[in-house]
């Protein structure tokens, strides 16, 4: 009896399994069990407030959302926030990727430079940008005046329009390096074989870059584009921490809306509910990134 329970403990498929079950148990009560559950709660009326709710009410909170103008005007904002913010960090990386692959004198120590805003945690990155955006005595105005730009100090952050650029801003020096790492590894890898048969042929810098490096660079472009695009609209952290969604809701994008109704007024199902469109928008915008990257390659 033992010599065939070990027989059959030990064809591969089986041992692998096995071998398996510790880190499905660690998946499924870290990651699965998590994310079910708040599927769960978004088709409930769960309240903090009201300990006598949480009964089923199906899509009763995502048709809440869907028809409530505040959630509507959120999601606008943290689409355009993604439509803004993604093509100009994938723009700044790709020329600060292509600044850094050539060599020069301390081209390590720029690297290590580069690479400094993204290693800041958000809520320092965060709390920086507030000192320099603030009114009494924030960088950016003793700079603009010492210009002659402006003739007195500004309430940048009181400015609903000039608030929200700020905040896109500082996500974009925040999140540029990330591009541009990714980028430049990918520029390393090209062979230079191929720029030197382009420029044997007479071909320019900028036709070696529109023939060679670019459609070569396509893919980790793409790839950079869906992951900075999901991380815009999950965005949460410096709108905390500089204007706190203001000022007049200004800034309070999806997260921020999600943020309030779930930990200030205690709606988790509501909140829950919130939570999976934004994941379910996040999902349609990376499945046309990589539609069109396949279509091109095609």
């Amino acid at each position: 009896m033992k010599l065939v329970k070990s027989s059959w403990l030990e064809r591969p498929p089986v041992l692998a399994f096995v071998l398996l079950i510790p880190t499905l148990v660690l998946v499924f009560g870290v990651l699965l069990y998590p994310i079910l559950y708040t599927l769960w709660l978004s088709f409930t009326d769960l309240r903090l407030s009201a300990p006598s709710s949480g009964s089923f009410i199906g899509l009763g909170n995502y048709i809440e959302a869907l028809k409530n103008p505040e959630f509507l005007a959120a999601m606008r904002r943290t689409v355009y926030f993604a439509l803004v913010t993604v093509p100009v960090e994938t723009v700044l990386g790709l020329v600060i990727a292509l600044v850094l692959n050539q060599k020069f004198v301390g081209r390590g120590f720029v690297r290590g430079l580069v690479i400094l805003p993204w290693a800041l945690p958000y809520v320092v990155n965060g709390a920086m940008w507030k000192w320099i955006y603030n009114a009494n005595y924030g960088a950016l105005n003793a700079l603009l005046h010492q210009l002659g730009l402006i003739e007195k100090y500004q309430i940048w952050l009181g400015n609903p329009r000039t608030a929200f650029a700020l905040v896109m801003l500082a996500n974009i020096w925040k999140e540029t390096p990330v591009a541009a790492i990714l980028i430049q590894a990918a520029l390393q890898n090209i062979s230079a074989e191929l720029y030197e048969a382009a420029r044997v042929d007479g071909a320019g810098v900028f036709r070696r870059f529109l023939h060679i490096t670019l459609p070569l660079l396509r893919p980790v472009i793409a790839v950079t584009m869906v992951v900075k695009t999901v991380w815009a609209l999950k965005e949460f952290d410096l709108i905390y921490v500089i204007t706190q969604g203001g000022p007049a809701n200004a800034t309070s994008v999806a997260t921020y809306y999600t943020y309030l109704n779930t930990f200030k007024f205690l709606r988790f199902g509501y909140g829950s509910a919130l939570a999976f469109i934004l994941v379910a928008v996040s999902l349609v915008i990376a499945l046309l990134y990589v539609k069109i990257v396949s279509v091109e390659q095609a």
